[in-house]
């Protein structure tokens, strides 16, 4: 019998990309953990790239719908806005990728951050791959406003992982905190709600089994 959440069968995915990815992350984590430090890791995007690794090596289908709804549109974002920035060299029209200009972040370490490039669409291979679950948005939306407010509690003006304090890394005074984390999590609902949509009519649907 078959585990729930997983893909259709044992070796749907290639032995050469699972330990591949592995190996990345590996030597990402205690570099990100050095220089940037744990909190770090709370960002969508780094949650995503280790959901992602899990999935791909228990062959979740769950897991990896879950990171695809999670990100793939704000990732396809950070894409853009890197291309863009790119075009102008330092000037991210997006106010997303401006720390990848900033040359007090060692080069290898904003090296490292370019696996944003390829992420969304390994994400999309993998559920291409396993299938959609479309459970998932429900669960994320359950694991992503608990992340959220994990990261409020824990964020300041240094490290406002997620934006929960202000748009672009910055802490916002327009409204009272609290307020804006509201409008933080019901925007990332939307999305989330989005892609779910977008994705469950695009690729391959498969419930718990």
């Amino acid at each position: 019998m078959k585990q729930q959440g997983t893909g259709a069968g044992a070796g749907t995915l290639p032995q050469g990309f699972k330990w591949g990815y592995l190996a990345f992350v590996l030597a990402l984590v205690p570099v990100y953990a050095t220089v940037h430090g744990w909190f770090n890791f709370l960002w969508f995007s780094n949650v995503a790239l280790l959901g992602g690794l899990l999935a791909t090596w228990l062959e979740s289908r769950r897991i990896a719908s879950m990171m695809l709804v999670a990100v793939v549109l704000l990732e396809l974002g950070w894409v853009l806005d890197f291309l863009l920035s790119m075009v102008v060299w330092g000037w991210a029209p997006l106010g997303i990728v401006h720390y990848m200009f900033n040359p007090e972040i060692p080069l290898f370490v904003r090296l490292l951050s370019l696996y944003h490039l390829p992420l969304p669409f390994v994400l999309i291979w993998l559920v291409w791959r396993l299938g959609y679950d479309p459970r998932a948005w429900r669960y994320m939306l359950v694991l992503g406003w608990a992340i959220l407010l994990l990261t409020f509690a824990l964020a300041d003006p240094e490290n406002n992982v997620n934006w929960v304090l202000g748009p672009g890394g910055q802490v916002q005074e327009w409204m009272h905190p609290v307020a804006w984390l509201g409008v933080v999590m019901a925007f990332c609902a939307g999305v989330w709600w989005l892609t779910h949509l977008l994705f469950g009519w695009l690729l391959p649907r498969r419930g718990v089994e």
